[in-house]
């Protein structure tokens, strides 16, 4: 068994995703575990490169975690010929460029979502990296949580007959950062700097209806900016004029219609900050980050509607909890394993940046439908 090493450039990393998921609980914690076994024994040791635009910033990140590898220069980082892969974490106004820039320089691409600020952008990225060579993702990380893990395993498994539709519930109630500090950073709110709920989160949704349940083909939207005053990271106020809210409505092929709440003005009444309930003919299922609840056909109550009396079942008491079966490691650092191993002994892998453009143009028609006010047909990208 030897040790073969990979060079990492990593560009984000003094971000609150680009620290905590990718840094310590995904490639740090491959270090630690000695290296990515390989299938033919070796062990795949990531060598990185932390990059970032404030030098105080790393130089604190590489000291807390024993690493000397950094630097504010992604230019000469990328120029390295012992480095393999880029990945990017950046806030998305400035994710295209890097992107390029690394394509330009031959590395293997790795990068958070939405791969660029418009389609045009995203389609262009994906076609530079096919013409390169270079092999190429995009993190999809919601598609490895322990929940919907369950969930894809009971689609497969044929649990719901014909499934009929799917309703999400995300968010959170954000503070609005005057007498409570944010629980995220002010551009989120700032349609300038690449701000808004829906280009932060209908690329998630893509990716989980298109994975677990089937492509999708139309997409209906309403969206809000709730809260039109936030203060910053310095205490100033600031005018939000990004989308902080946004109701849409997915038609998938074969007719199932979902529809996702998405919302950092909304306060928690669920089990989990995410939450999809499938219907289907025979069954019905309830998932989050971790736990997936059933009701099967056979076992599904007859409740009559009688708003004279009070209710008297525990209608959550009759669904059962689908067992984990599994040992669920860090969904970030899963997928870290599956890109890895794509690039050392190219082993299949799904999540590329074709994926990442079709998350990006969901949003973009998004958008569109809602200032239209009408359905929009999703046609595919080539």
């Amino acid at each position: 068994m030897a040790r073969r090493t990979i060079g990492i450039v990593l560009n984000g990393v003094t971000g609150r995703m680009g620290y905590r998921q990718h840094l310590v609980r995904s490639l740090l914690a491959l270090r630690e575990q000695g290296g990515l076994p390989l299938a033919n024994g070796d062990r795949l040791y990531p060598e990185l490169v932390l990059v970032g635009r404030n030098e105080a910033k790393l130089r604190e990140i590489a000291e807390r975690h024993g690493l000397t590898d950094w630097t504010t220069d992604l230019a000469t980082a990328l120029a390295r010929p012992e480095v393999e892969i880029y990945f990017d974490a950046q806030v998305t106004a400035q994710r295209e460029k890097a992107l390029r820039l690394a394509i330009e320089a031959g590395k293997h691409i790795y990068t958070e979502k939405p791969t660029a600020e418009d389609l045009a952008g995203a389609v262009d990225l994906a076609r530079l990296a096919d013409a390169a060579g270079i092999k190429h993702g995009v993190v999809q990380d919601k598609l490895f949580l322990p929940g919907l893990l369950k969930l894809k395993r009971l689609v497969d498994g044929g649990f719901f007959g014909r499934i009929l539709s799917i309703r999400g519930e995300f968010g959170y109630w954000v503070f609005e950062g005057d007498w409570q500090a944010a629980q995220r950073p002010s551009w989120n709110y700032r349609s300038q700097d690449g701000g808004g709920i829906v280009v932060d989160m209908f690329p998630h949704w893509h990716y989980v209806l298109e994975q677990i349940f089937g492509p999708v083909k139309t997409v209906t939207a309403h969206v809000s900016t709730h809260v039109p005053t936030r203060w910053d990271e310095s205490g100033a106020a600031y005018d939000a004029t990004a989308d902080d809210a946004a109701y849409g409505i997915f038609e998938l092929e074969g007719g199932v219609i979902a529809q996702i709440n998405s919302s950092w003005a909304v306060r928690v009444h669920r089990d989990e900050l995410v939450e999809f309930q499938v219907d289907g003919t025979e069954g019905s299922a309830v998932a989050g980050l971790r736990n997936c609840r059933i009701q099967h056909r056979a076992s599904t109550p007859k409740p009559v509607w009688n708003p004279d009396l009070p209710a008297t079942e525990d209608f959550r008491a009759q669904w059962q909890t689908v067992p984990d079966n599994d040992e669920f490691d860090n969904g970030f650092k899963a997928q870290w394993e599956l890109f890895l191993r794509y690039v050392a002994e190219d082993a299949p892998y799904t999540w590329d940046l074709w994926a990442g453009a079709r998350g990006v143009q969901l949003a973009e028609l998004g958008l569109q439908s809602a200032r239209e006010g009408r359905r929009v047909e999703i046609t595919e990208l080539s």
